[in-house]
């Protein structure tokens, strides 16, 4: 018996072993993704492949428009109605805003159920670039350490470049430019205020919540709720665009 007990130890030992070997692994490859797209504009995210794998599920041709553009070609009132509708103090937290966790928690249990997040754009784009839209807890642990590794690696204004090139804004558009065109058929730095408040008012979920098709009036209700809230950002002088740098290359 004595025998038996070691045996199922060494067993369990060996399969932690490996299963942290496996872990370690795999998150090398995220970190040197990290590191590349310091310069590197990624091509395709694990949401466009996510959903281009829907598409199919269903019959259907994947849809994809990606336009990259550098920080220097998105209107500044973007940036600012992005920061007021999802993350308004990005710049002075770390890559989690423990204020609105704490607030969304308390929230969420008065009403009994999951009414409000607290993602920071940091982890929007942790998800964005490297994860499922799953809620199971050990997708959340693996988009904190991701998170701590873009706020350390890339830095706020590149974290800013890559989240509005590459975050869903409808079936098949991703990013800034491609949401521009779509909707107002103008380029990303010549949007309004107006038009900017519209695009950050769709982003929690522009395929079903705030589908400006099928809820316009529930979409118009944030926009003009964001578009007040774009006076009270405030964005540091070194996080406004200057209009030199070019396009990163593309992998």
């Amino acid at each position: 018996m004595r025998h038996t007990h070691q045996k199922r130890r060494r067993w369990i030992r060996r399969t932690l072993a490996l299963l942290l070997l496996s872990v370690l692994v795999y998150h090398s490859t995220v970190l040197i993704r990290v590191i590349r797209f310091r310069t590197v504009a990624p091509r395709m995210t694990a949401l466009m492949r996510q959903r281009a794998e829907e598409a199919r599920a269903r019959g259907q041709v994947p849809k994809r428009v990606h336009v990259w553009v550098p920080y220097e070609r998105l209107s500044p009132h973007l940036v600012r109605a992005v920061l007021a509708g999802e993350d308004p103090r990005f710049f002075v937290h770390h890559g989690f805003d423990w204020e609105q966790i704490q607030e969304a928690i308390k929230e969420n249990l008065e009403e009994g159920e999951i009414v409000r997040g607290a993602s920071t754009i940091t982890q929007q784009l942790a998800k964005n670039l490297f994860l499922s839209t799953s809620r199971n807890p050990v997708r959340k642990v693996h988009e904190a350490v991701i998170t701590m590794e873009l706020e350390a690696i890339l830095g706020k204004r590149r974290i800013l470049e890559l989240y509005l090139n590459v975050i869903e804004w409808g079936d098949g558009i991703y990013g800034a430019e491609a949401a521009a065109q779509h909707y107002f058929g103008v380029s990303a730095a010549h949007l309004t205020p107006e038009q900017a408040a519209f695009l950050a008012a769709i982003i929690p979920n522009p395929r079903e919540t705030y589908n400006p098709a099928k809820y316009p009036a529930r979409v118009e209700r944030r926009r003009r709720i964001i578009q007040r809230r774009m006076r009270e950002v405030v964005i540091p002088a070194r996080f406004r665009a200057t209009r030199t740098t070019k396009a990163p290359p593309l992998p």
